[in-house]
C-alpha cells in the first residue's frame, strides 16, 4: 500500500501587509529617510487631507482657504522640500524618483487631488531642475524651499503650462498655445521677450507665482520652441483665469490662465546662444518635456495603485458587516462573515488586490530604475562632452554602446563555463553600456506603468465600488471609494492619454536591447519557477514567449491585402501588443517583489512568522495575476496572429480538400478510428450535403504552428491558478482588520 503524504502546512495571512512588508517589497527597508518621509506624508494624508474630504471640500471648484491650508501642511511635513537637493534646502541626497513616488502613493491613498497639488509644484520646477542653467537652478530651487523660522524671503510655488490650447485640451503636444517674440533688443544688451500664453487645465494656478511655459517663436529673430519662466509681477497681464469645473481632483487648483508678459531672455530654460542675430534656445520645448515626463508619469501611475490597495480594507469591512443588525447572532457565519460567505465577492476582491499589488510593483520598480539611471545618464553626458562628441558622433557612440550592451546580455546568458569573463568585466565597467541597458528598460517601464496602472486600474476601481453595493456611490462611502473611482479617470489622461503611452511603447518595446533583456527574463522566470512552482512564474514565462513569437511574426507578416502588419499606422496591431506587454511587466515585477519578501523574511526576527504568512498569501496573488496576464496575452496575440488572415471560402479548390463521408466509412475497416478523427479535425462532406453549414473550410495553420504549440502550452500552464485563487479568497475571510479606518469618513 502506498504511503499517504501529509498535506503541506502553509502559513496563513494574519493581518493586512504592514509597513515592514511594504519596505521590503518596494526596496526601501534600508532607507530610514524614506521611511520617515512616508510617515510624514501619511500623517498629512490621513489628517488634514482626509478631514477636508470628509467635510465636503471636494464639492467646490474654487481654491478655498480651507484647501489652501494644505500648502503649509506640505511645507511643515517635508513634502515640499523632498523634491529639492540639499544645497537648495532639501534633505534627500541623490535621485528622488522613489521618494516622490512614495509621497504620491501616500497622499493618493486618501485623495488624489491632494497628491496632484503636491506633485504639480514639482512638475512646475522640473524643467528648471532637469534642463535649467546652473544660475536658474540655484535661484528658483532655493526659493522653492519653505522659509525657515526667522527667514524673510519670497517662497515660490510653481505651475507647469505646456500645450493644451483652447478649446482642445490635451490633443497634441506639438501644438503650443503660446507665442514668444522679441519685444526689444538694446545694442549690446540683453533681449527682452514678449510672451503671449494661454493655457487650459493648468494645475496650481490658483496660487502659483511662477510658471514654466512652453512657447513657440513668432519672430524670425528667435528660433523654434522653448520653455520660459514667467513670474507674477512681470510687466503685463497675469490672469489666473476661471476655475475648471472638474468632477475630480477638487483638492488641487485647476484654472485656464492667460499671460501676456515681458520677460528677460535669460528666463529661457537652459539658456540660449545668439548666431547671426538670431536667438537659439539651447533646448526645445519637446526636449525638456521628454526629460520631465519620462519620470513624472510614474508617480501618476502609482496614484491609481494606491486607490486599489486602499480599497481592500473598506471592502472587507463592508462585506463582513453587511447583514449585522438583521438576522444572525454574533458568532454565527452570517454575522461574522456577511457577504464573505459567498465565493463571488471574495474572488472579485482577490482580483482587485492582485491588480493593486502588481501595479504598485510596476510603478515602484520604474521609480527605482530612474533613480539608478539618473547618475549614469549624467556620467554618460559628461563622457561624451569630455570626448568632444556631439550630434551624429554622439549618436554613433551611443549606438555602439547599445550593441555592446546586447553582447553583454548574451554573455550573461551563457553557461558560466562558456562565458568570456574578461570581456564581460570590460563591458560591465563601461558607463555607456550600463546607461544603454537601463535606458532601454526605463523607456518601456515608464509608459507601461502610466498606461496599465491608470487604464486597467480605473476599470478595477469600478469593480471595487461595485463591491460596496449602493454605499459605493455615496459621498460618505468608507475610504472615499466613489471619489477615487472618478479621480482615476483623470489620471488616465494626465501627462498624455492612453494613446500617447501606447504609441511610445510601440516604438520602445521593439528596441533590440530591450528584447534581448526580455528574453533573458523569460529564462530567469523558468529558473524561478523550478524553485517556486506556485508563484505563477512558469505561466508568465510561457505568456512572455507567446508575446515574443507574436511580435516577431507580425513584424514580418502581411494582412490579407498584402499590407505590412507592424507599422506605426497599424494601431490595431501595435497598440494591443503594447497593452499585452504591460500585463506581463506588471505580473513579472510582482513576482520578483514577493520573492524579495520571502528572501528577506527570515532575516527579521520580530515578525518572521507574520511575514511568512503574508508572503504565502502574496504568492497566491502572484499566481492569480500571472494567470490573468496570460489570459489577456493569449487573447490579444491570437486575435492579431489570426485576425488579419482572410477566412477560407467554399471554392472548388477548397472543396477538393474535403473528405467524403462515404470514403471515410470505407477506410474505417482498414484504419479504425479515422472516420471519427477526420470528422473532429477536418472538413467532411456528408451524404446529401455539399459541405458543412459554416463560412468555409477549416483554417490552415501554415506558418503559425509555433503559435499553436505555445498557446496550447500556455493553457496547460494555468494548472493550479484557480486553486491559488481559492486559497487567497479563503484567507480574506480570516485576515484581521481594524474596527475602523485610520482616517475620517
Amino acid at each position: 500500500m502506498e504511503a499517504q503524504t501529509e498535506p503541506v502546512s502553509r502559513p496563513s495571512l494574519e493581518t493586512l501587509p504592514s509597513d515592514e512588508v511594504r519596505q521590503i517589497l518596494w526596496r526601501f527597508a534600508d532607507r530610514y529617510d524614506l521611511q520617515m518621509l512616508v510617515q510624514a506624508s501619511r500623517a498629512v494624508a490621513r489628517g488634514p487631507v482626509a478631514r477636508l474630504v470628509a467635510d465636503g471640500a471636494r464639492n467646490s471648484h474654487e481654491w478655498t482657504p480651507e484647501k489652501a491650508s494644505l500648502l503649509p501642511a506640505f511645507d511643515e511635513s517635508g513634502i515640499t522640500a523632498a523634491f529639492l537637493d540639499p544645497e537648495h534646502g532639501g534633505f534627500i541626497e541623490g535621485p528622488k524618483n522613489l521618494a516622490l513616488a512614495l509621497i504620491a502613493f501616500e497622499l493618493a491613498w486618501v485623495d488624489a487631488g491632494a497628491a496632484t497639488c503636491s506633485l504639480a509644484g514639482n512638475l512646475g520646477l522640473a524643467p528648471i531642475h532637469e534642463c535649467g542653467t546652473p544660475e536658474q537652478r540655484a535661484h528658483y530651487m532655493a526659493l522653492a524651499a519653505p522659509p525657515q523660522p526667522g527667514e524673510d524671503r519670497p517662497h515660490i510655488r510653481a505651475a507647469f503650462a505646456l500645450t493644451e490650447p483652447l478649446p482642445f485640451v490635451g490633443v497634441e503636444t506639438g501644438m503650443l498655445g503660446g507665442k514668444v517674440r522679441v519685444a526689444e533688443w538694446p545694442e549690446g544688451g540683453e533681449p527682452r521677450l514678449q510672451v503671449d500664453k494661454r493655457g487650459r487645465f493648468i494645475t496650481n494656478m490658483g496660487f502659483a507665482n511662477v510658471v514654466t511655459a512652453a512657447v513657440e517663436s513668432d519672430d524670425p529673430r528667435l528660433k523654434g520652441t522653448c520653455m520660459i519662466i514667467l513670474e507674477e509681477g512681470d510687466p503685463g497681464t497675469w490672469d489666473r483665469g476661471v476655475p475648471t469645473k472638474k468632477l475630480v481632483h477638487q483638492l488641487s487648483s485647476t484654472r485656464d490662465p492667460a499671460f501676456n508678459l515681458t520677460v528677460p531672455a535669460h528666463r529661457i530654460i537652459g539658456g540660449y546662444t545668439v548666431k547671426d542675430g538670431v536667438i537659439i534656445p539651447n533646448y526645445s520645448h519637446s526636449e525638456i518635456i521628454e526629460a520631465v515626463f519620462r519620470r513624472t508619469r510614474v508617480t501618476v501611475g502609482l496614484m491609481t495603485s494606491a486607490k486599489l490597495l486602499s480599497a481592500v480594507e473598506p471592502v472587507i469591512l463592508y462585506q463582513r458587516r453587511r447583514f449585522r443588525g438583521g438576522q444572525g447572532m454574533p458568532g454565527s457565519p452570517r454575522y461574522e462573515l456577511g457577504l464573505q460567505q459567498k465565493e463571488d465577492v471574495l474572488h472579485r476582491l482577490v482580483d482587485i488586490w492582485a491588480t493593486g499589488e502588481a501595479s504598485a510593483s510596476l510603478g515602484f520598480v520604474a521609480a527605482r530604475v530612474f533613480d539608478e539611471l539618473d547618475p549614469i545618464e549624467k556620467e554618460k553626458n559628461r563622457l561624451l562632452a569630455e570626448r568632444g562628441l556631439s550630434g551624429r558622433a554622439a549618436f554613433k557612440a551611443v549606438a555602439q554602446a547599445q550593441k555592446d550592451a546586447i553582447e553583454l546580455t548574451s554573455l550573461a546568458a551563457c553557461h558560466p563555463v562558456e562565458r568570456n569573463a574578461g570581456r564581460m568585466a570590460e563591458l560591465e565597467a563601461d558607463p555607456l553600456v550600463r546607461f544603454s541597458r537601463l535606458d532601454s528598460v526605463a523607456n518601456v517601464l515608464c509608459p507601461a506603468c502610466k498606461l496599465w496602472n491608470t487604464g486597467h486600474g480605473a476599470n478595477m476601481m469600478r469593480e471595487a465600488v461595485s463591491l460596496m453595493g449602493g454605499y459605493g456611490v455615496t459621498e460618505d462611502c468608507p475610504g472615499f471609494l466613489g471619489q477615487k473611482w472618478m479621480d482615476a479617470q483623470l489620471e488616465a489622461t494626465y501627462e498624455g492619454p492612453e494613446a500617447v503611452q501606447r504609441l511610445q511603447l510601440s516604438l520602445t518595446m521593439t528596441n533590440a536591447l530591450f528584447l534581448a533583456q526580455f528574453k533573458q527574463w523569460v529564462t530567469d522566470l523558468r529558473a524561478l519557477a523550478s524553485e517556486r512552482p506556485g508563484s505563477g512564474a512558469c505561466t508568465l514565462a510561457t505568456a512572455m514567449q507567446l508575446w515574443l513569437w507574436t511580435l516577431e511574426f507580425v513584424q514580418q507578416a502581411t494582412d490579407a491585402d498584402g499590407d505590412k502588419l507592424y507599422h506605426k499606422s497599424r494601431q490595431g496591431v501595435t497598440f494591443p501588443l503594447a497593452d499585452a506587454l504591460c500585463w506581463l511587466l506588471a505580473a513579472r515585477q510582482f513576482i520578483l517583489d514577493v520573492v524579495e519578501l520571502d528572501t528577506r523574511a527570515p532575516e527579521n526576527p520580530v515578525g518572521a512568522d507574520s511575514l511568512a504568512g503574508t508572503g504565502s498569501f502574496l504568492t497566491d496573488l502572484c499566481h492569480v495575476q500571472a494567470a490573468r496576464a496570460a489570459g489577456e496575452v493569449g487573447r490579444i496575440c491570437a486575435e492579431i496572429t489570426f485576425g488579419y488572415a482572410a477566412h477560407p471560402a467554399w471554392t472548388n479548390e477548397s472543396c477538393r480538400a474535403c473528405y467524403n463521408a462515404d470514403d471515410l466509412d470505407g477506410l474505417e475497416g482498414i484504419m479504425p478510428g479515422i472516420a471519427g478523427s477526420a470528422r473532429a479535425f477536418s472538413d467532411v462532406t456528408e451524404e446529401g450535403h455539399d459541405h458543412a453549414p459554416k463560412a468555409g473550410p477549416c483554417v490552415c495553420f501554415t506558418g503559425r504552428e509555433g503559435f499553436l504549440r505555445l498557446r496550447a502550452k500556455l493553457d496547460g500552464c494555468l494548472t493550479g491558478a484557480r486553486l491559488a485563487k481559492d486559497r487567497a479568497a479563503a484567507a480574506l475571510t480570516g485576515v484581521m482588520t481594524r474596527e475602523a479606518l485610520d482616517y475620517p469618513v
